[in-house]
């Protein structure tokens, strides 16, 4: 339109970045960071942050440099978030839980100039390097971070320290703007294997847009509370290590995710908001009535990663909580979706209740689309509830693509959507539901079974504490349900009666056949690791056919 221009007066490329500044100028001495016995404001805040950048940028990292770091929930985890894109620069953060095998893969992947490692993790950082060393491949510049973020403590190997570098580092930093704000702010690793890492890149513009959509999703007003009990390597904390600071948040960071604590810190530190998968709150609602504490007001907890069972729902708000249902993916920077709750709801049985926030929802304000769509076609599937399709995406806060894999970036976004390979449905009201994951769904006898209904009946045995199902050979069906369960303390209950309990509740083709007792292996995120159940339930060998099936 004629008149209009575009300057520098009324266009800034979007930074969570810029969040900082503001929390500095507008909560400057109000507690940002809590760790143990340590504190920070956010005015100390911004300057450890600018002292980072600095020394950073005095070891030579510029603009695209990756910068990785393997740390758990600690102040400097949370300072690195701003420090190193105040550089130019794109943090990487490592899951706690890879062995040095992974982590050399990454490394290399990723050409990190610079690896920070908590003292926790030397050892593990010490085995990668020399797995790079012996490959002949560029080794990072290593810099060792205290776990009690003490200067003086020595480092493996002479490494550089953390807080040395911090008080060393030369002032008055200039922060380096991103010249364009869909330029690469952090490179996150999903789900992939050694020979094929697959890393998300997000932009700047993405990370602030999504920070956003967190505060919003969560209620979180001014000077909110937040307990760190989602790893902030994980999607950067759901980008809410950035979301805090654009409120003047208090970041209470632990180490131990576990009842007591949680509660503990609660209570002490007036948490107002907090994240998880469901494992979290499954530990929550079945910890010790002794290590539980009255809540000194309601706490929000953010929930996704897999559907949450509606009985785990239903005993969390019992005990205090608001559970905040959604959905995402590493690929839409964590949260995606929110199951939207409706005043009327109020009303409603908790059970009824309960149920309604185990959907997935709507798509966030910052995300353009969600449909289900048939992915051969693409044609959006009836919203009946019944009807099943494939959960896809789009807007402005989905990826800018997979690291060094145009292939893989260029299949997952065919057709101008995400392409999530999760399945589901959506509802007259237009709220969605996961019914499974694409490679999870089990086929017997032609009918789909899907494994998150199956888990969702599972759960209201008063026994089991935890349960996954997969699918296992069958020489008739092809293939029935396999559960692996994990039962409560003190429990006991047997493979027959699991079974029966599932077949008065589910069509008796649904039912498991079988019913395998143990912990489930998880990742450092809480999903249950099912590719590994799999290969359990396939290791067993196919269930012979039957002479008269019940089935």
């Amino acid at each position: 339109m004629e008149g209009c221009m575009l300057s520098d007066a009324n266009y800034a490329p979007l930074t969570p970045v810029s969040f900082l500044e503001r929390a500095a100028v507008v909560y400057g001495d109000r507690t940002a960071v809590v760790s143990g016995g340590r504190e920070y404001s956010w005015r100390k805040t911004r300057e450890r942050c600018l002292a980072g950048a600095s020394a950073l940028a005095e070891l030579g990292v510029g603009r695209r440099d990756v910068v990785a770091v393997i740390a758990a929930n600690i102040p400097a985890m949370y300072e690195l978030h701003f420090s190193v894109p105040m550089t130019g620069g794109v943090l990487c953060t490592l899951n706690t839980r890879h062995d040095a095998a992974m982590v050399s893969v990454l490394l290399k992947h990723s050409e990190a100039k610079v690896f920070l490692v908590e003292s926790q993790f030397l050892a593990v950082a010490h085995d990668a390097l020399r797995l790079l060393a012996d490959a002949k491949a560029g080794l990072p510049l290593v810099i060792a971070i205290s776990d009690t973020g003490d200067s003086s403590s020595s480092s493996d190997g002479g490494w550089l320290e953390y807080e040395a570098l911090l008080m060393g580092a030369p002032r008055g930093f200039e922060i380096r703007w991103p010249a364009d704000e869909r330029d690469p702010i952090s490179l996150n690793y999903t789900s992939g294997t050694t020979s094929r890492p697959k890393g998300v890149i997000y932009s700047h513009r993405g990370a602030y847009l999504n920070s956003l959509a967190t505060l919003l999703c969560n209620d979180m007003t001014s000077m909110p509370v937040y307990l760190w009990t989602v790893p902030m390597f994980h999607c950067n904390g759901w980008c809410m290590a950035w979301a805090t600071a654009a409120q003047g948040g208090t970041n209470i960071c632990i180490r131990n995710v576990v009842p007591n604590v949680i509660f503990e810190m609660i209570v002490r530190h007036g948490v107002t908001n907090m994240g998880g998968a469901p494992t979290v709150l499954n530990m929550i609602v079945n910890a010790p009535a002794s290590e539980l504490k009255p809540l000194p007001r309601k706490v929000l907890i953010s929930t996704g990663g897999a559907p949450p069972a509606p009985q785990v729902l239903a005993k969390m708000e019992e005990l205090g909580f608001n559970v905040l249902h959604g959905y995402g993916l590493t690929e839409t920077y964590g949260p995606a979706t929110r199951c939207v709750w409706r005043p009327e709801w109020d009303a409603l049985p908790l059970a009824e209740r309960a149920r309604i926030k185990a959907l997935q929802g709507v798509q966030h304000q910052m995300l353009q689309d969600i449909d289900i769509k048939d992915p051969v076609t693409m044609a959006s599937v009836p919203s009946d509830g019944r009807a099943v399709g494939e959960v896809m995406l789009r807007g402005n806060t989905v990826m800018s693509g997979y690291y060094k894999d145009a292939v893989a970036t260029e299949e997952a976004m065919r057709g101008g959507w995400l392409r999530t390979g999760d399945l589901g449905v959506r509802h007259p009201d237009g709220y969605i539901q996961l019914k499974d994951r694409a490679k999870d769904v089990i086929i017997s006898g032609g009918e789909n079974i899907s494994s998150i209904e199956v888990e969702s009946v599972l759960f209201g045995h008063h026994a089991v504490l935890d349960a996954a199902v997969v699918a296992r050979p069958d020489d008739h069906w092809g293939e029935t349900a396999c559960a692996f369960v994990t039962l409560k303390d003190g429990a006991s209950v047997t493979a027959h009666e699991i079974i029966a309990f599932c077949r008065a509740r589910l069509p008796h083709y649904m039912a498991p056949r079988t019913v395998v007792f143990g912990d489930l292996p998880k990742t450092s995120t809480g999903k249950t690791q099912k590719f590994l159940l799999r290969e359990k339930a396939r290791a067993m060998g196919s269930l012979p056919m039957q002479r008269k099936s019940n089935l």
